[in-house]
Order: structure tokens, then sequence, then C-alpha cells
């Protein structure tokens, strides 16, 4: 069943590509900001619910998602929206690692990197290690969350703690993609 909702993903993608393909939004920059604008309530709904997916279902990679809100939304909303959509996503993606364990994860991780990051539950300082990668915006945050859904870690301990360190990484992940062209260019010759 995982297997074929992976599979599903896949062809949603695809299908959301070729949509927006034809409705002109990977040709102008505008035309998503337009689309969203025209549906008020739909707009912000759809972007979170992509944001859901993509955290469950790694097909669409997370950093795009995450400043596409910002560009979209702007700032205050695109966050907003980003860390409902992540923190959804996430905790979705915990209880299911729950449910299904190592066979889920593999699914997505290969087996190098499956053991690598396993290796590490078994320290003392894994709890500390969960709370960087979900504060720094460059770490395998979906991987990690799937590996602590492995944890004895309790829900409630791991919702705390994404809830507070989510926002650290999406505003610094989002504001790195979209200034750091600018800042940049202030240091090189």
């Amino acid at each position: 069943m995982i297997q074929f909702l992976g599979f599903l993903a896949l062809i949603g993608s695809f299908v959301l590509v070729v949509w927006f393909y034809r409705l002109g939004i990977l040709n102008d920059n505008n035309a998503l900001k337009d689309l969203v604008k025209r549906h008020d309530v739909w707009g912000p709904l759809i972007f979170i619910l992509v944001q859901i997916f993509q955290i469950v279902f790694p097909v669409i990679p997370g950093g795009v998602t995450t400043v596409a809100g910002f560009l979209i939304f702007g700032p205050w909303l695109g966050f907003v929206y980003n860390y409902i959509g992540i923190i959804i996503g996430s905790a979705i993606l915990f209880l299911i690692v729950r449910r299904f364990g190592r066979r889920f994860i593999l699914l997505f991780v290969n087996e190098k990197t499956f053991y690598k990051y396993e290796a590490k539950l078994e320290t003392k300082g894994y709890e500390k290690f969960f709370i960087f990668c979900m504060a720094a915006p460059f770490s395998p945050a979906d991987i990690i969350v799937m590996i602590t859904g492995l944890s004895n870690m309790t829900f409630k301990r791991f919702l705390a703690i994404i809830s507070v360190t989510k926002p650290i990484s999406i505003v610094a992940y989002s504001y790195l993609w979209i200034f750091g062209g600018s800042i940049l260019k202030r240091f090189l010759p």
C-alpha cells in the first residue's frame, strides 16, 4: 500500500507539473501568484496540503516549496502556511514510521544512509542531535523525523521540539535562498 501511495505521489507530481506548464506558471513568475490571489481560500489550503504531502512523500524537494511559500504569500503568511504544513506533515510522517517502521523509511532512504542515522539513535545525545537538525536550515530533516519515529521519544515531546525549532529553519532556509545571492554579491569583487 505504501509503495502504491508513493507511485501515486509521483504520478500526481507529474500531472501537477503538466498542469502548471499549461497554465503558464512555469514560464511566468507572476502566474502562480495570480492563480493563488484569485483563490483566496483555496490557494493557502492547497499550498499547506502540498507542504504536508512533500514531507510525507518526499517527491518534491522541501526547500522549493518552502521558498515558494515566501515568494507567493509574502514573508508573514508564507511563514505561517509553511509552518502549518511542515508541522502537520512531520507529525504524520513520525506517526507513519511508528506504525510501519523501517519498511516505510527504506522506501525513501537508501540502506547506507538509513543505517548511518539509525546508529545515532543509540547515542546518548540523540535528542540534542534531533533538535539541531530540526533548527538547521540544511539538514536532512525528513530523514531525521523518520529515524526519530523509531526512537522512544514520545509524540508529545516530538511535537514540542519541532514546534519550537522549525521556525528557525523555515526562516533561515527561505531567506538564505531569497536573499543569499544579493548578500554574496556584496562580498565578491
